[in-house]
């Protein structure tokens, strides 16, 4: 559930769940420090990539690594339903890095992650013409950015991760 006012959105999507005859009403926005514990139940209600809390904790990724990051520049995006959090994306703008972007399981298939990649994608390409990305090699996101226009670069430092990087040009060709 959303700890800020559900009011504050914007770019607002109808959209349709898979195999459901109801429509989302999709928004994505900037997130907040606010969004901070939904961010961290999205990335830990995923079924490929799992990490739990300790996890991310161990990796440096801490609810108040989080909020400075967002309190510092624009770095994260949250898609909402309603008024419940069912995605994100977060880059490393200083790195030219898409560094996360997840959506609830029971959400995916509907655009959402895509409208989360271009939110990050965009963001990034202000300031870099090359962007990168990891991701694991026999995940579906591979596939996913693949199909945006990713490439593979070489592998990551993690095993069996691979690097992947995107250009501006290669968008606007």
């Amino acid at each position: 559930m959303i700890r800020g006012t559900c009011s504050a959105i914007d770019r607002a999507q109808t959209t349709t769940l898979p195999g459901v005859r109801t429509t989302l009403n999709l928004h994505v926005r900037a997130a907040t420090a606010a969004d901070t514990a939904d961010l961290f139940h999205i990335r830990t209600s995923v079924t490929e990539n799992v990490l739990s809390h300790q996890d991310l904790q161990a990796l440096g990724i801490t609810p108040a690594a989080i909020e400075a990051m967002i309190n510092t520049s624009t770095c994260a995006w949250i898609a909402v339903s309603g008024c419940k959090a069912v995605g994100f994306s977060m880059i490393l703008p200083e790195e030219g890095c898409l560094f996360a972007a997840f959506v609830l399981p029971a959400y995916e298939g509907a655009g959402i992650g895509k409208r989360l990649a271009e939110e990050a994608e965009n963001q990034l390409f202000l300031h870099h013409d090359l962007i990168w990305l990891e991701t694991g090699e026999a995940n579906r996101a591979a596939g996913f950015y693949r199909h945006r226009g990713w490439i593979t670069a070489g592998e990551a430092a993690a095993e069996k991760d691979i690097r992947m990087i995107k250009q501006s040009s290669w968008c606007s060709a």
